[in-house]
């Protein structure tokens, strides 16, 4: 399947965008997730000049597959239980990023932080403590002042804990990261609802694709 149709790249990052909603959930309920699965989204913020879009996600679909059936179960007509907490981190994800894009000032110290957090990946795993403190405080720092900020709602014990914290924070700018892409391919809030079928159907057969 070629992946760098415009469609293919918007149904790509959006799925991320859903698959980093879900993981801030199940960490925000559960205090766990896959640990591979969480560097692999995280990595996709250092991932700054991608040969395509698919490189930021490790350069396989199948990175996204949880994902992309969060946003067929979101998306499509099957699923009548639509999740509003999933809905509403999606949303707000979007919104943030739209502030972002606007704020040049932002915008700029965001890339230099990120360039701060690439370096000091040669030294450290992206999911050790440093480096989730480290992406934590780039969010912490540059994205919540835009306003609109995210709630995260879950267990009280497990959001206490600061690792928890900095995991959710850190996702969350892989969340932007994504939203970035997405709109940088061409994605838009009304394509999804005006072309919901197109983007449910490039998910199913990429997903068909994958299995």
């Amino acid at each position: 399947m070629n992946f760098s149709t415009q469609m293919n790249e918007q149904t790509v990052t959006f799925a991320a965008i859903c698959q980093i909603a879900s993981a801030v959930q199940k960490i925000s309920r559960t205090g766990e997730y896959n640990e591979e699965a969480l560097a692999l989204l995280l990595n996709g913020i250092t991932v700054t000049s991608p040969k395509n879009t698919l490189d930021v996600y490790g350069s396989d679909a199948e990175n996204v597959k949880e994902g992309l059936q969060v946003l067929i179960n979101h998306l499509g007509d099957e699923n009548k239980q639509k999740d509003p907490e999933l809905t509403r981190y999606i949303v707000s994800l979007l919104n943030l990023e739209r502030r972002l894009s606007k704020n040049k000032k932002q915008l700029s110290q965001l890339g230099e932080r990120i360039s701060q957090a690439k370096r000091q990946q040669d030294h450290y795993d992206i999911t050790s403590d440093t480096m989730l403190n480290s992406l934590a405080s780039i969010y912490s720092d540059l994205i919540s002042p835009l306003g609109a900020r995210i709630q995260v709602a879950g267990e009280p014990a497990i959001l206490k804990q600061e690792a928890n914290q900095h995991k959710i924070r850190a996702l969350l700018l892989a969340g932007i990261r994504s939203a970035v892409l997405w709109r940088q391919v061409g994605g838009k809030r009304r394509n999804i609802l005006f072309a919901r079928s197109k983007i449910l159907n490039c998910a199913k057969n990429i997903l068909n694709q994958i299995h």
